[in-house]
């Protein structure tokens, strides 16, 4: 999977992630009211107006970009609606040929993250029929519970040409509590960056490997140092942008050929147009602004090479 999305970020020149975490707060009034008429004040509701939502972004990004990460808390919240609205993003981003990162960190005992793997990113069999429950082309994993945790994530990536990205040093502010703590000479960030290495050795295609990074933007000193430890690993930067990570900070997690990095961005983007920046556009042409941002991200990235 891993040189389906190097080959989107080299094609279009845009080493970026829209992040689909949308709120009833980002979601225009208007889409909000429309469901509603239509379904009342419930769940259900909700959820039409959220996918109503992401697919008017997409429909506006999906030429700009290789791929979207949405974070499936921002759904589950809605409970069962909610998820099924996930499913449906997921389905259409599809259709408008976006490869998409599932972002559910997900990761627990063997038997436990083997379903996982197979609700995400595998298939289960029903008789004599396979089916792929949800089909995320990437997944977020959570390491802490060991390689028991892992591992099954990394093999049903083989089965099915999947990939995952797997929490390294986050950019939350109190990622150190644990993240940067010693073990010996090592910070356990880079030892689970060594770990990551490791996990992904067999499934190196075209220099890099399905098993990915995430490596938060706010700490770039971190991210050079894991670049050096996770040469195979693509790394998966979020907090750009709206958490206070900046183009300059990005440069020490991609190669020096411009690839090895792909950068996300959610709120700044899907809610750009609350933005004073992109003001002039409007509620009602958020979609819009979303576009503008995206090139606006594009351009401020390529500045940095």
């Amino acid at each position: 999977m891993i040189e389906k999305l190097v080959s989107r970020i080299k094609k279009l020149n845009a080493p970026i992630v829209v992040g689909l975490d949308p709120t009833l707060n980002f979601v225009p009034k208007f889409l909000l009211e429309k469901a509603i008429n239509e379904k009342g004040e419930t769940l259900e509701a909700a959820a039409d107006a959220i996918f109503e939502f992401n697919k008017k972004i997409v429909d506006a990004v999906y030429d700009l970009i290789p791929a979207v990460k949405p974070q499936i808390a921002m759904y589950e919240q809605f409970g069962i609606p909610g998820l099924m609205a996930y499913k449906k993003t997921l389905d259409y981003c599809h259709e408008k040929d976006l490869l998409v990162i599932g972002d559910a960190k997900r990761g627990d005992i063997g038997s436990t993250s083997t379903a996982y793997a197979i609700g995400h990113l595998g298939k289960v069999k029903i008789g004599s029929t396979e089916i792929a429950p949800i089909d995320a082309d990437f997944l977020t994993i959570n390491p802490y519970m060991g390689s028991d945790s892992v591992v099954p994530f990394v093999e049903e990536c083989k089965k099915h040409d999947k990939g995952l990205f797997i929490l390294v040093k986050t950019s939350n502010p109190s990622s150190g509590e644990f993240q940067d703590q010693k073990v010996g000479e090592k910070a356990v960030y880079e030892l689970v960056g060594k770990k990551v290495d490791e996990w992904g050795l067999d499934t190196v295609k075209e220099g890099y490997s399905d098993v990915g990074a995430v490596v938060g933007a706010t700490y770039p000193e971190m991210g050079k140092v894991l670049r050096e430890i996770m040469p195979k690993a693509y790394i998966l930067v979020p907090g750009y942008g709206a958490q206070g990570g900046t183009a300059a900070e990005l440069k020490p997690f991609f190669n020096k050929d411009g690839l090895g990095a792909i950068v996300n961005s959610s709120r700044g983007i899907i809610a750009a147009y609350k933005q004073e920046k992109y003001a002039e556009f409007g509620a009602e042409g958020f979609a819009e602004a979303a576009r503008e941002a995206v090139i606006d991200m594009k351009n401020d990235i390529a500045s940095i090479f």
